[in-house]
């Protein structure tokens, strides 16, 4: 496995997140360098793309999920994940200024 396929990896995996959020009509948009970001991040030249799931789950559905608990995410609406700062952002804030 190269580190250029790692961004169709992410794609996949994300797919799963994004049908447990169609359940509540609550889109997700990530954008090319949050794709990228995770895929740095998951990516282990010993193990190819076994941490991927791990990252994904850290990174992006344990935020989303306590945004939604928090009342910041609402059902019907779209997140827009990207990176700022070395940081994902999610609708323009970070994970730790959205909790």
């Amino acid at each position: 496995l190269r580190r250029e396929e790692m961004g169709d990896i992410v794609k996949i995996q994300l797919r799963h997140l994004e049908r447990l959020l169609a359940d509540r009509k609550i889109s997700l948009e990530l954008d090319d360098k949050a794709i990228a970001w995770l895929a740095d991040k998951g990516y282990d030249p010993a193990y190819g793309a076994r941490p991927l799931k791990r990252v994904i789950q850290k990174y992006v559905q344990d935020p989303m999920a306590e945004m939604i608990l928090e009342g910041k995410v609402h059902d019907g609406e779209s997140v827009n994940v990207s990176v700022r700062d070395g940081e994902l952002t999610f609708n323009g804030e970070t994970a730790k200024e959205a909790a």
